[in-house]
């Protein structure tokens, strides 16, 4: 795709070469730890912050879409500017890069797992990571809402976004619809607490081409690559081997949650836990959690811990294969069903959306679900922060409410330290991603091997 100069100072398209771009996405899933709020962090750090590729409102843009898909947002926010910057290739190098180093690290442990249990190092690796991964989700936080929070209605709609979303469990999509009809309206009625923000001067220029990529005939020919990609295995696997096979259900069954996902990984573990402990019983009960655990310590979406559950599935029902075999491609299978469709969802949806940038109306809508937006990232901010600092919580349910809240007497002094530690290192220092986490992680196996922390 070819781009110009910002109007702000940052590169266009044109001045980032692919290779350049190929090195930075790699660097990205490497450090991306913690869930979708620190992935997302981490992008904005290094793709807003420090490479200055694109703005806060077109990295903001991005993000509105694809907080309201189905799936995986942070992998498909990657994949959203991968092709912004470089077309389909660079959707592709961006969203599969961001996989890929969870998946080697996920199917690795996968291994150790299923041959010795879990392993105590891991857990002690990501006691330290996750003290950083809590400091740079914060810094975010505060980062994204100084610059998106430009008026009282804003901060408003941020608020209460938060307030729904973590006191009561709103659904994410009801918050997300209310909040951009909110938006919708109020521009149309002229507020200018509504007044779209940047969004029709794009840092990164669509190209020529840009209102027939998003034509019924793209549309089609987008359709036709990968709706095949996806399903075509799946059916393949179902009709050759019949329903009640292990492939075929864990094609079925996380296709299904290709689709209804919506929320993120935080909106699916708990029901993909329950059907993979109760109804199909692939995994015993504590066998998620550790699944958990090591998606949560590698790099990669939290969701990559779907790929843990495809290859316990297989290794246990391996039928002509060795059990190490068929884990291993119950686990790509897993893999491959649940993030093809996301490719689908970017390359179906984006052009729509950047065509639409200058429409008014539609600017007011988008400024809104930012605000929302950041009332969501503070919600997975408090949610990390609450299991990452305490070891322990209380369910609060009736009236209304719907949450876990700490327990104060166990907070956890070391967690604590390191997470203060990191944030100063960070946020004081300025000390690097790389040698933050590294540090963390360094100081979580210390820890262990003193016998202060459990494995």
């Amino acid at each position: 795709m070819n781009g110009s100069a910002s109007t702000d100072g940052s590169p266009g398209a044109g001045e980032v070469s692919f290779p350049d771009a190929l090195r930075v996405w790699l660097r990205v899933a490497l450090l991306s730890f913690g869930g979708p709020a620190g992935q997302i962090a981490v992008m904005h750090r290094v793709l807003v912050d420090e490479k200055k590729w694109l703005s806060e409102s077109r990295f903001l843009h991005a993000l509105n879409f694809c907080m309201v898909l189905p799936g995986p947002e942070a992998q498909q926010l990657a994949t959203y500017i991968g092709w912004l910057m470089h077309g389909t290739a660079g959707g592709i190098a961006a969203g599969g890069l961001f996989v890929l180093p969870g998946a080697v690290a996920i199917m690795a442990l996968s291994v150790v797992y299923a041959l010795y249990g879990a392993v105590g190092w891991v857990a002690a690796a990501f006691f330290g990571l996750k003290a950083a991964v809590l400091a740079i989700v914060l810094d975010a936080v505060r980062r994204v809402g100084a610059r998106a929070l430009k008026s009282r209605a804003l901060q408003a709609l941020a608020l209460a976004a938060f307030v729904a979303i973590f006191f009561f469990s709103a659904p994410f999509p009801a918050v997300i619809v209310a909040a951009g009809a909110v938006g919708f309206f109020g521009a149309r009625a002229g507020l200018s607490a509504f007044a779209g923000g940047g969004h029709g001067d794009a840092e990164i220029d669509a190209n020529a081409a840009a209102a027939d990529r998003a034509s019924a005939r793209h549309s089609l020919r987008v359709a036709a690559i990968w709706l095949p990609l996806w399903l075509a295995p799946v059916a393949v696997l179902w009709l050759t081997l019949g329903p009640n096979d292990v492939f075929a259900r864990i094609a079925v069954f996380f296709s299904k949650m290709a689709v209804v996902t919506f929320g993120g990984a935080y909106a699916v573990l708990a029901y993909v836990a329950q059907q993979a402990v109760e109804n199909f019983h692939w995994l015993k009960p504590g066998e998620m959690l550790d699944g958990l655990g090591m998606a949560e310590t590698t790099p990669g979406p939290l969701i990559m811990v779907l790929q843990f559950v495809g290859f316990m599935a297989a290794y246990r029902d391996p039928h002509a294969l060795t059990p190490l075999a068929a884990g291993a491609l119950g686990g790509l299978l897993a893999t491959w069903v649940t993030f093809t469709p996301c490719f689908l969802w970017i390359f179906l949806g984006a052009p729509h959306v950047e065509r639409l940038r200058g429409n008014r109306a539609l600017a007011g809508a988008l400024s809104a679900i930012t605000a929302a937006v950041v009332g969501v990232i503070l919600n997975l901010a408090i949610w990390f922060a609450i299991h990452a600092l305490f070891r322990q919580t209380v369910a609060v349910r009736g009236y209304g409410f719907d949450f876990d809240a700490p327990l104060p007497a166990s907070v956890d002094g070391f967690a604590s330290l390191l997470a203060v530690g990191a944030a100063v290192a960070l946020l004081r220092f300025k000390a690097g991603l790389p040698q933050t986490l590294a540090a963390c992680a360094l100081a979580g196996f210390a820890l262990y091997g003193a016998g202060m922390i459990g494995g």
